[in-house]
């Protein structure tokens, strides 16, 4: 994972957005049989490490999982800290972890730490060229398309959401939240299935909002941005509230969830309320020490989690 500093962060790039020139390699990259996939968008080389598995239907629609890193990472380092690609190989689906510009994703944040060529990057436009060359490369089920990610990529998770809810079937943001401005103009154009997973002790991304902290941007505290995603697709007001086991008391977490249906089409807000939780992937390392991110919470697996939500929320 990446330094603190640059977790939610951005660095100074060059370049602006302007026309797009597509240039595609394709060359082997990891034992499990991942592979580098690099375009060229207004003269920015992007990359993704992409991840089909082997043996997997040529003429089937495939699910598309995109996973998204944090600030200052990058895709290769999300394969080895989430293990979506293993997964993937049992459960046959395919899964992507991009790149942002410069390890970076320009989120929608009002961040005062991004460059102002950052801050013109379209990610959107990224993400859809993306998931067109990933479908031209093999058939993608277009009702099973999801995106998750921490912290950075989760703030990107929560902005994909909003701005390509035609798109994505269900999202899954870690340790993260909506930005100010997403949150200002918030109308997604169809229903999307949510699955929260934060932190109420998270020290870089507050469960109650307000500034990341280092004074990367303002966003819209976690229980609002359930309120939101509520109204837009229409949840039955009041939630299914469980707890789960606490498989390990060592540490120093416990999860409440808190799950909202509209059960005419299958669409679920579904928020995992980790008590005493850091800024960290359930399940996951402990790439910082405690007293820098918080406690890992090991009660759950998130990538399993994940998942197991995503196949069950395709497109209605």
């Amino acid at each position: 994972m990446s330094r603190l500093r640059n977790f939610c962060g951005r660095r100074n790039v060059m370049g602006g957005m302007t026309r797009f020139v597509f240039i595609f390699t394709l060359t082997a990259f990891f034992a499990h049989a991942s592979e580098q996939l690099t375009l060229s968008i207004g003269g920015l080389a992007r990359t993704c490490v992409l991840h089909i598995p082997p043996g997997l239907d040529a003429q089937t629609p495939a699910p598309l999982v995109l996973v998204l890193h944090g600030g200052g990472g990058h895709g290769a380092g999300m394969e080895n800290f989430t293990h979506f690609s293993g997964l993937a190989d049992r459960e046959h689906f395919i899964v992507a972890y991009p790149d942002g510009v410069d390890h970076n994703w320009n989120d929608g944040r009002d961040n005062p730490r991004a460059s102002p060529a950052h801050n013109k990057i379209d990610e959107l436009a990224f993400f859809d060229a993306l998931i067109a060359e990933i479908g031209r490369r093999h058939p993608l089920d277009a009702r099973r398309i999801y995106v998750t990610g921490i912290s950075n990529g989760g703030f990107m998770s929560f902005t994909l959401a909003a701005r390509r809810a035609g798109i994505f079937a269900a999202v899954a943001p870690v340790s993260s939240g909506i930005a100010n401005p997403i949150a200002a103009d918030f109308a997604p154009v169809a229903p999307v299935s949510l699955l929260i997973l934060q932190g109420t002790a998270d020290p870089i991304v507050p469960y109650a909002g307000g500034e990341v902290r280092g004074d990367h941007g303002r966003f819209i505290p976690t229980d609002d941005a359930v309120k939101f995603w509520l109204k837009a697709d229409a949840c039955a007001p009041d939630p299914v509230r469980a707890e789960l086991p606490d498989r390990d008391p060592t540490d120093g977490c416990h999860v409440t969830t808190f799950t909202w249906i509209n059960s005419k089409n299958n669409i679920t807000v579904c928020l995992y309320r980790i008590e005493g939780g850091g800024h960290a992937w359930p399940g996951g390392s402990q790439y910082l020490l405690a007293r820098v991110i918080g406690r890992v919470c090991r009660d759950f697996d998130a990538t399993e989690t994940i998942w197991a939500f995503f196949k069950a929320h395709p497109k209605p």
